[in-house]
């Protein structure tokens, strides 16, 4: 195995990546392990965002890697996969942060704005010196949301007029930068504006008593007469198919996410069952610990086995909206079974912040649903294998 590499990784899909990437992982791995895990606990009890820590993460030179020509060889999405698993394998919620600022805030751009857009934009929150959001979710309307916006849009000369609201909305609260999406009142069709937090006809509210994934800070969005001008519509998004085009990748980012979970949940119950002594020994060495032991290891090992292959297929360019979506349900499914056997095998212990288990299992919960549900991930996929669409 090669050094550095994830010791539960017990197929060493790692070992894929090449030298120079694995090198990026693994400093990645090392700042978590110092600045994230000791805390994390502490912060999600609190429900206390480590804003302090966004330069170090900047520091890491890893935000939006697949749309910035600061590298001299474009990484992998096998690298993006992992980054994403190997937060969420020490803290889900800085996996979100991460993940809604450099995929779905810094993807939206660069998928859908102007090559003027881009440099505009990109290189500064590249660098973490803008911090971004996606609003597309609303107060009602979520599963639905591509029947149809309720936020609309409205030409007024040379700007745009926004009204509606939005809901969970990772990092809005302090973004610089919002990804809006909304209905343009005369085509019908979805639109894509660059909203900065500064402007006055937005406001974010923090969303309070969360029992997941609290360090993150979501926020309802309320949109009242909010100008936006001409110059900060996203040029190239021109219907919900420019939309979708970005949740079909940031999706497969979640199914890494499910990964990391698991993988962080397995090694807190390996640890604990190597050192909870019962009947004059580790319970370890019990056949019905081990059994659950190896079922988490299993379905992680298994649910990586998909991401890599669906990080191949989307560097091949052969990627279609299916295999994201079936990622993403067979992997956060396999995920809400194995953060329950891990808790299980703490016992009591396995419901207190303490032992970190229970901060897992909460926040499998929000994974589970966000990215789209189980159920409408399955009818994605399943209208491809039928040819049949059973939407509503």
């Amino acid at each position: 195995m090669a050094e550095g590499t994830l010791v539960e990784d017990l197929y060493r899909f790692e070992d894929l990546l090449p030298k120079g990437e694995a090198e990026i992982l693994h400093r990645v791995r090392d700042f978590l392990r110092q600045e994230v895990a000791p805390h994390a606990d502490d912060w999600w009890g609190r429900a206390a965002f480590p804003h302090h820590l966004i330069p170090r993460y900047a520091a890491l030179d890893i935000a939006g890697l697949p749309f910035r020509d600061c590298h001299p060889e474009p990484v992998s999405t096998m690298l993006t996969g992992f980054i994403a698993l190997e937060m969420a394998r020490v803290d889900a919620s800085m996996a979100t942060f991460y993940g809604v600022h450099s995929g779905l805030a810094m993807g939206s751009i660069a998928r859908c704005g102007s090559a003027e857009q881009r440099e505009r934009w990109l290189p500064a929150m590249g660098r973490m010196e803008q911090i971004g959001a996606f609003a597309l979710t609303e107060p009602q309307g979520g599963s639905d949301v591509a029947a149809g916006l309720h936020t609309t849009a409205r030409r007024d000369g040379d700007s745009w007029v926004l009204n509606g609201a939005k809901r969970w909305i990772g990092n809005a609260t302090f973004a610089d930068l919002v990804v809006v999406w909304a209905k343009d009142e005369d085509s019908g069709h979805v639109l894509g504006f660059v909203v900065e937090g500064s402007n006055p006809g937005f406001k974010a509210t923090r969303i309070e008593n969360k029992i997941a994934l609290r360090t993150v800070e979501n926020a309802d969005i309320v949109l009242q007469d909010c100008r936006v001008p001409e110059a900060d519509r996203l040029q190239e998004a021109h219907g919900f198919r420019d939309t979708a085009d970005v949740l079909r990748r940031t999706r497969s980012g979640v199914a890494w996410e499910a990964v990391g979970v698991m993988l962080g949940a397995y090694r807190i119950a390996l640890e604990y069952t190597l050192q909870r002594e019962q009947f004059g020994g580790p319970i370890a060495r019990f056949q019905l610990v081990q059994d659950l032991l190896v079922r988490m290891l299993g379905n992680a090992t298994a649910c990586l086995g998909m991401v890599t292959r669906l990080a191949a297929l989307e560097d091949s360019g052969t990627f279609h909206d299916e295999q994201s979506a079936l990622a993403k349900a067979y992997c956060t499914s396999r995920m809400r079974e194995a953060v329950g056997w891990g808790r299980e095998l703490l016992a009591g212990n396995g419901i207190v912040l303490d032992y970190s288990i229970g901060r897992f299992v909460a926040d499998a919960e929000a994974l589970y649903s966000y990215e789209g549900t189980r159920e409408i991930n399955t009818l994605i996929t399943g209208r491809a294998v039928t040819g049949i669409g059973a939407f509503v």
